[in-house]
């Protein structure tokens, strides 16, 4: 059987991932930290059906602690490094500890993907990276990254210490590029989140300018996707590969498509555009649908619909993230 560490594996995403390598007979030992950067019975409440999985483990662990990522027993057929301190606003505020975890910690990850000879890397990185980048839509042959948060950065550095240990050490590291992830489970301080639970509570939405700016909206479902063919691509040893739906939504078309899937108003209370913020996100995909037969499914009216059904069982109003 094959087993895999996942880190942030109680996360939106991460716990997604579990689900779906469960499913297809993976044994998991996922890695997460609870860290209260939002309400960790959150994290709790995504897992609960794994933790009665007969081939899954949970370790509360955090990636910046090197000696108790040693202490994990066993070897690993792949790696799926998820954790991170996310959100390109907070990282303004604490760039520290954001180079500490997301870089500190992806290079105590690769050190213990060395020592143990883990075949395979499969690495979240971001959008983010391409920063303000006119030329869309943007393609990772484009060399020229122009990050502009200190979270943005730290990816970056990730994607770029993938390179080494893929080159000293033959480990084959796949850094994906997420554009602008949301459905069940999303984090609670994302835009589509935030508007939502807003909108049902009667209260104001913060809507940042003109609403001209533009994201690449993917669903989680066709992330798993993308991540589970990393985890079998078998060519070079180091890929870095944009993960998105190749369709920009704007601020705008966001808030309407909520109105419309809601049947409520949104009442917008505008702000001034954010530092940090890029314009527009928009991912070329040739590459993905080349090496992963990587082709997104979800239309955004439809994962939005999906995503509300979700939110409308929860049961109980979903804290929102520290900032």
């Amino acid at each position: 059987m094959k087993r895999a560490l996942v880190t942030g594996g109680a996360g939106f995403i991460g716990s997604h991932v579990v689900d779906a390598l469960l499913g297809s007979g993976w044994h998991v030992e996922a890695i997460d930290s609870f860290d209260p950067f939002y309400d960790p019975a959150i994290k709790h409440r995504n897992i609960a059906a794994h933790r009665e999985h007969p081939h899954y483990t949970l370790h509360t662990v955090d990636i910046r602690d090197h000696h108790a990522l040693r202490a994990l027993p066993g070897d690993f057929s792949a790696i799926v490094h998820l954790a991170a301190r996310a959100g390109v606003r907070p990282s303004i505020a604490d760039p520290t500890t954001y180079q500490d975890v997301n870089v500190g910690g992806t290079q105590h990850l690769l050190e213990f993907a060395r020592e143990r000879h883990v075949p395979q890397f499969v690495f979240a990185s971001s959008s983010s990276v391409y920063g303000v980048n006119p030329r869309v839509p943007w393609s990772e042959e484009d060399h020229v990254l122009a990050p502009i948060s200190p979270y943005a950065s730290t990816k970056v550095s990730g994607e770029l210490l993938g390179h080494v240990y893929s080159h000293l050490y033959g480990l084959r590291f796949v850094a994906l590029r997420f554009f602008t992830v949301y459905g069940e489970r999303q984090r609670p301080d994302l835009a589509v989140h935030t508007f939502a639970r807003r909108m049902l509570a009667g209260q104001s939405i913060p809507f940042y300018g003109d609403g001209s700016t533009r994201r690449d909206y993917t669903h989680v479902s066709d992330i798993v996707q993308g991540i589970l063919a990393a985890l079998h691509y078998a060519g070079s040893p180091y890929e870095v590969i944009n993960l998105g739906n190749n369709r920009t939504i704007s601020l705008a078309e966001m808030v309407g498509t909520l109105e419309d899937v809601l049947g409520l108003p949104a009442r917008r209370e505008v702000l001034p555009a954010q530092p940090g913020d890029v314009p527009q996100t928009w991912a070329h995909l040739g590459k993905a649908e080349r090496l992963l037969d990587f082709r997104p499914h979800v239309e955004f009216h439809d994962g939005c619909a999906t995503f509300v059904d979700w939110l409308r069982r929860q049961p109980q109003p979903v804290t929102q993230a520290k900032r």
